[in-house]
This record gives C-alpha cells, structure tokens and sequence, in this order.
C-alpha cells in the first residue's frame, strides 16, 4: 500500500495529466480502451488461474461471467465511442430566437473505483472501461480478499496505463480508508451496503458524488403458470453460478403455494443435474474465506433441507442447498445470504407477494417466471427494483444495452455501456447564440409593452 502522503501525490500528477488534455481526444480514449482490450485478451490464461486460487472458479465461469463480458464492454465502448461523445442538439424556444440548443459530455476528471472480491476483474475493468471512454484518470482500488486476482489487476494496468491516467492501489482496510481521505471528481464503489454507506458518508465531506452498487435480498417469483421445469434450470443457473457470491443472485424463491412441491422437487432434480459431486468437484467454487464459509453454514436449518446441506471445512465448499417451510422471520431471511442457499417462501396470491415485497429494502434484482402476460404487468408495474428477467436469471447484466444498477438500499446509479459513459461523465446544456440580432425585449428600462410580449413569446 502506498502512504497517504504518496498517495495524495500521485492524485495530484493525476490531475495535472487530466488538465493537460492528454485524456480527451476520442483517440486518446480509444487507444485506452484498446490496450485494456489487448492487455486483457493476452492474460486470459492468467485471469483464469487468479480466479481459481481466489474462489475455485472453472475456466469456462471466469470467462463466461468475468473475461468475456469485459471484452463485450470494450468492443461496445470502442465502437461507439464517437457517438457517444457527439453534441446533440435540443429544442430552442421562439425566446432564444437565432440560437443553438445542444448538450455536450465533459468528463468529471479524477475518479476512484472501488471493487469487491466476489468478480474481481468483471466489477473493476468494466467501470474503468466507462472512466477512460468518458476521457477521465482513475484511481482503482481492487478487493484485498482476492489476493491473486488484485495483484493481477494491478499489475495488468501498471502494465497498459501510465499512473498519471490510471493508477491501481493494493491493500486492506487502511488502504481503503487512506483513500477516502483524498478529495475526487466521482467515486464509484462496488461492495456490500456496511461499506456503502461509509464511502457516503465519506465523499459527502468534499461533497463528492458517488455511484454506489450494492446487494441485497432479490427474490425470485414463481406463479403458478410458470413452466416449471424451466425455471428450476434457469433458477440454479442464476443462484449457484460462482457458489452463490453474486450480489444479483436470486436470494430466495417466493413461489405460488399451488406449485411450492413440484418445484422443490424441480429445483433438487435440477441441481443433482447441474452439480453431481459439489463437494469433490475442483470447478465447483468455494467460499471466499472461512469467516463467510461458516456464516452461511449458520444459515442452514437441517429440518427445512430439502437437498445438499453437506459442507467441507478444508475446501470452504458448501452443496447446493434448497430449504422449504422457510417464513420471513426465519435468519436465513434476514440478510443477503451470499452463499449457495436458496429458500423457497410460498404466497397465496401474486398480490400478497407483492405487497410483501414493496414492504421490504429494495433489491438490486427481481426475477419472474410465468406465463401470464396480466401477472408479468402486475410484477413489473407495482416493484420497485434494480432490474431483472422474466423467466430467466441474471442475465440482464450481461448486455451493454441495459443500464445496471440499484434503487434504495441496494444502491444508486447505473452503468454499462452508454450509462457507463454517462456516469462518469457531465452532460452539459449549452445555447450558441447569434450576435445578431440582439432583441432589447430582456434588457431594462422595461416599457407598457414588455409583459405582454414576454407573456407571447415565453408560451
């Protein structure tokens, strides 16, 4: 970790090369995101060994959910970037008669990214890819509990960036908290909501502004239309996918009482399927530590287990579990779960569900399955939520098309690719007014006759 003095030092030559324009050119930002591109594409290997020291991941999860999506979000970025950064214009009013409307982007300057440990690469490189196209520095702080991972990613930008433009910095909670005390154009986190809420707390003393992507409890709604089957494929896809860290997730099944049986039943037979030997599979992925391992172990009621359960202190590997007769005072409900555990809670009726979920923090994710068109209204029009699917899981952030992000507790902003953009960047409205000619209407004296022509020209 470097000292705060060092620290403070490096921010300001940061500022220095942002002042000086090097940033700006759409040449510039290309060639940026061009050696991201090129760096990543030649550590793909590499990647991939950092991701299975880290969390046990396969080669086909850390491409399929990290290196791949990055190189999507590159390609998006770079082939759109002209556009992007393009004026456009606006409406002018018959009162700014002789006169242009438009809004052009500006980057913000110096951006922090903080990113967690559960996609490494993914929840670093891609918010980076939307701060270099925007045309800004960054200083990115990547997760201290993926230790092979961060040592990759900082030795990945020292390799691609001069740290005037872009600058990694390693360490733990003393390196985060140094950090912070430094004085930014944005700050952009990834984590869970604790630490959310002190990055807040802390960039509203030099009134910074934060995009803030966080978790929480999504659930999943299964009515009685649903196509049983499927869902039960698509949900362990969504809930297993990288041993349950994933912060969209489906974090509990709330399903229609009428169907709870088969699709428990669906969900075991599925993950039989999908995971035949959790425990003795070396792809399978683990928890990230053993404090975690043993929080999510707490969570499981033996007597509500409907299937895994079974666990491996050694690996930090726990099976894929499915509990039922779960209510919402149970303690596996009263927090994200982060973990391979998926309760199932039943209704009586889609608007009970609904209402219960309003009731509770907003999730980052909601996901549906049914076949009712009245139904998908229903869910879609009345809960509020970060995004989702119908009658499917988590793939909704892998498309540059979509904003991602959270609402109310589960966070604030989106990004992905033109939000991306957009997040790290001041869109400004700007009018280019002709000299002539330069009506006296606006100007004192006012006359008898100035209101009611401002009142004519001002509808």
């Amino acid at each position: 970790m470097m000292e705060a003095k060092r620290l403070e030092e490096a921010l300001e030559r940061q500022r220095g090369y942002f002042a000086s324009g090097a940033t700006l050119s759409p040449e510039a930002r290309l060639s940026a995101l061009e050696r991201l591109e090129s760096e990543v594409r030649s550590r793909e290997g590499e990647m991939a060994a950092a991701l299975y020291s880290d969390l046990g991941k396969s080669a086909e999860e850390a491409y399929m959910c990290e290196t791949g999506l990055i190189l999507g979000e590159l390609s998006w970025l770079r082939r759109h970037l002209r556009g992007l950064m393009r004026e456009r214009r606006a409406h002018t009013p018959l009162a700014q008669f002789r006169s242009r409307s438009f809004t052009r982007p500006s980057p913000l300057g110096s951006v922090l990214i903080m990113s967690p440990w559960n996609y490494p690469f993914l929840l670093t490189l891609e918010p980076l890819a939307g701060a270099l196209a925007a045309g800004n520095t960054a200083v990115v702080k990547p997760s201290a509990y993926s230790p092979a991972s961060s040592a990759l990613l900082a030795g990945m930008i020292e390799n691609c960036f001069d740290p005037r433009h872009v600058l990694a910095v390693t360490g733990g909670r003393e390196a985060n908290s140094a950090l912070l005390d430094l004085r930014y154009d944005h700050i952009f986190f990834t984590g869970g909501g604790a630490v959310g809420r002190e990055v807040l707390r802390r960039a509203a003393e030099n009134l910074t502004p934060v995009t803030l992507e966080l978790g929480g409890k999504s659930p999943c709604l299964v009515d009685s239309t649903a196509d049983i089957e499927l869902a039960a494929r698509r949900i362990v896809y969504g809930k297993f996918i990288n041993c349950g860290q994933t912060c969209v997730a489906p974090d509990y099944v709330y399903c229609d009482e009428a169907v709870e049986s088969e699709l428990a039943g669906a969900l075991c037979t599925e993950i039989a399927r999908q995971y035949p030997d959790a425990l003795g599979d070396p792809t399978y992925g683990r928890m990230v530590s053993e404090r975690h391992f043993e929080r999510v172990l707490g969570l499981i009621e033996p007597g509500k287990t409907a299937c895994g359960g079974g666990s491996d202190a050694a690996s930090l590997r726990i099976e894929p579990t499915v509990m039922r007769g779960v209510t919402f005072e149970d303690a596996v409900m009263r927090e994200e779960i982060f973990g391979p555990v998926l309760p199932i809670i039943t209704y009586r009726s889609l608007e009970e569900a609904v209402a219960r979920i309003e009731a509770r923090p907003r999730p980052l994710a909601l996901y549906l399955f049914t076949r009712s068109g009245e139904n998908r209204e229903l869910v879609l029009s009345r809960c509020r939520f970060g995004g989702g699917c119908v009658n499917d899981t988590v793939i909704h952030l892998a498309t540059s098309g979509l904003p991602f992000g959270g609402v109310g507790e589960s966070g604030m902003g989106a990004y992905h690719g033109r939000w991306s953009f957009e997040t790290f960047s001041h869109i400004r409205g700007i009018v280019d007014k002709r000299a002539r000619p330069d009506l006296p209407l606006r100007y004192r004296p006012f006359t008898r006759s100035t209101l009611p022509l401002l009142r004519r020209f001002m509808k």
